[in-house]
């Protein structure tokens, strides 16, 4: 897995397991690879705004709950808020 010193990624990866569980770790670092062909480890807060629809996408496969879905994006839109906020 990925270094998860960086503190977007770690915040990333601690959201998402309240909704993936265990496997919240392995489905960002893909996220992040596969759609910003980025190293985790240089995920920045501004970048969670690209990744918005396709993680919404992935996880509308993985549950027909469509409050849950968008719970999960809105709380890591609020991650993003906030580093762009801070000017991280």
């Amino acid at each position: 897995m990925s270094d998860i010193r960086n503190k977007t990624y770690a915040e990333a990866v601690k959201i998402s397991r309240d909704y993936l569980g265990p496997a919240a770790e392995r489905f960002i670092e893909r996220q992040v690879r596969s759609h910003l062909n980025k190293d985790p480890a240089d995920l920045q807060p501004h970048d969670l705004y690209k990744l918005l629809d396709w993680i919404r996408i992935s996880v509308s496969f993985l549950s027909e709950d469509a409050d849950v879905v968008e719970d999960y994006v809105h709380q890591l839109r609020k991650l993003a808020s906030k580093g762009v906020n801070s000017n991280e």
